[in-house]
């Protein structure tokens, strides 16, 4: 292994148990395209490792701190560099009988500096224009309010706006 390589291994954490790589085999091509571009937003420095470093500056890209345990267990969880292929294994193990819902949430939960299940107004538009992924516009935050979110004094419930995302399509389908 070349001495960067080794650095990079060193930097991007490790340890954990071996993946055979079949949870990445689930994805259609849709999918792993759409993997592809969150693993070029995450990593920032366009090396082709998600290191301790992109995460923060990711973070740090959207108004969070974020701290270096917390980026260090996020790191520790998989078992070598996270280049795309880790990656991708990653998300196919925790996403293996995951509900769309509890993704949505945990997603939401990251921004939750409280850990109290709300964020600001203020962070949720902020959280959903964001220019690194697939911004919403003005006529689809428009929409957004239209469909009635959870959002009362300021605050978004963020348990319940995920579950109107998930089931508020259906509920509108079935109610006509």
């Amino acid at each position: 292994m070349s001495e960067k390589a080794t650095k990079k291994k060193k930097k991007a954490g490790g340890g954990g148990k071996a993946r055979s790589g079949s949870e990445a085999a689930q994805f259609d091509q849709k999918t792993i395209q759409e993997f592809k571009e969150a693993f070029g937003i995450m990593d920032q420095d366009k090396d082709g490792v998600i290191s301790k470093q992109d995460l923060k500056d990711l973070y740090a890209s959207m108004g969070q701190v974020v701290s270096d345990s917390q980026v260090d267990s996020m790191i520790k969880e998989a078992p070598a560099a996270i280049n795309f292929t880790v990656f991708l294994a990653l998300f196919g193990e925790r996403l293996t009988g995951t509900d769309p819902e509890q993704t949505i949430v945990g997603a939401f939960q990251m921004f939750d500096k409280k850990d109290g299940g709300y964020l600001t107004e203020d962070d949720l538009i902020k959280i959903l224009q964001n220019k690194r992924g697939e911004p919403l516009d003005d006529d689809e935050i428009k929409a957004m309010y239209k469909g009635k979110p959870p959002i009362e004094g300021g605050k978004c419930d963020y348990k319940a706006f995920a579950h109107l995302i998930c089931t508020g399509a259906a509920d509108e389908l079935t109610a006509t």
